[in-house]
């Protein structure tokens, strides 16, 4: 019966008991993090997350579904690949009308009609 005489204090496992209720805590509270993260891939939401808006450096980050994709700036302002479609008149009333342009107009003001 000596062990039931023996004082709690001086039992090095109650000490350790304690310790794993610390950590089961705090591995339930990064799971509550995770859980609510925007970016969760469990999560079926469609996200777009802007990180550093405006800046050179910004990046754009979109998630459809379990896809997601990264995009990052150049810091360049009207750079890419492309061509010229057409014009875009705004209206008295507010709207836009969108005038494509003719691939024959197009290479006569490009210089490339007829020599």
């Amino acid at each position: 019966m000596r062990f039931l005489d023996e004082d709690e204090e001086l039992n090095p496992i109650v000490s350790a008991v304690n310790l794993v209720d610390v950590f089961l805590v705090i591995i339930a509270a990064l799971l509550i993090a995770l859980a609510q993260n925007p970016l969760n891939v469990f999560s079926a939401d469609n996200v777009t997350v802007i990180k550093n808006a405006g800046e050179p450096n910004m990046e754009v980050i979109v998630k459809e579904g379990k896809e997601i994709k990264q995009y990052k700036s150049t810091g360049d302002i009207g750079s890419g690949e492309g061509m010229r479609a057409g014009v875009a008149y705004k209206m008295a009333d507010g709207s836009f009308v969108y005038v494509p342009e003719d691939e024959s107009a197009e290479q006569v003001n490009n210089g490339g009609g007829q020599d």
